[in-house]
């Protein structure tokens, strides 16, 4: 029971206005934000984004599908020769293929619960090593990407994965060019896009938003 009770306390994390500095603290669910590491979980999670971006279209034919071939090359005997059926055996060049690969889906689903676990493993692991920004807005001056870039580097993000909530999709035409970074909703917000950018920004309504979302299955 203490240990539940100690995975549930609220975590508290800087909140940024629209400069770098930091007017006070943001109080978030510790079933999202402070969650204990577990490394075989994220690595499950990982394994299977990778696994459904597969495109698994590698084809290979067998010697059924090589085209030509329906005569004997030579007689069975007398020539000197090894005996040879067909020039769609697998030991000749320009042959068929044995065992190669086929076109086929890699696909597969872990369990919802344990995908939203990994999800705040993921977001706890940025919260507990000082790369989780809440900014309470991100809305610009102007719609530039200059302008949303210089917002990025004065809250000091150099490397991020920005998720924003519903209706702030303004900043999204303005930092969409930015390699450096990406951009997702909150409903987008994946286990892999936490794990390689080395900063998470996102605005207090997105974690919010967050917190109404995975509140109830994140166990």
């Amino acid at each position: 029971m203490a240990e539940k009770d100690k995975v549930s306390a609220p975590v508290k994390v800087p909140l940024y206005t629209g400069q770098a500095a930091n007017p006070g603290e943001i109080e978030l669910s510790g079933k999202i934000f402070g969650v204990e590491a577990n490394e075989s979980l994220l690595h499950e999670a990982v394994t299977m984004q990778m696994a459904n971006r597969r495109a698994g279209t590698a084809s290979t034919k067998t010697r059924g599908l090589i085209s030509g071939g329906g005569i004997k090359p030579w007689r069975q005997k007398g020539t000197g020769r090894a005996r040879a059926g067909s020039i769609r055996s697998p030991i000749w060049r320009h042959g068929g293929t044995t065992f190669g690969p086929t076109p086929r889906d890699y696909s597969y689903k872990m369990p919802k619960k344990a995908w939203n676990k990994a999800l705040c493993v993921a977001i706890s692991d940025r919260a507990r090593n000082g790369h989780l920004r809440i900014v309470e807005s991100l809305e610009l001056s102007e719609p530039k990407t200059k302008v949303a870039k210089a917002r990025l580097a004065a809250l000091g993000v150099e490397h991020g994965l920005v998720v924003l909530g519903e209706g702030e999709e303004s900043f999204v035409r303005a930092a969409r060019n930015l390699a450096a970074y990406k951009i997702l909703p909150v409903g987008g917000l994946n286990v892999y896009d936490v794990l390689f950018y080395k900063e998470l920004l996102m605005t207090s309504k997105a974690a919010r938003a967050l917190e109404q979302r995975l509140g109830g299955e994140a166990r």
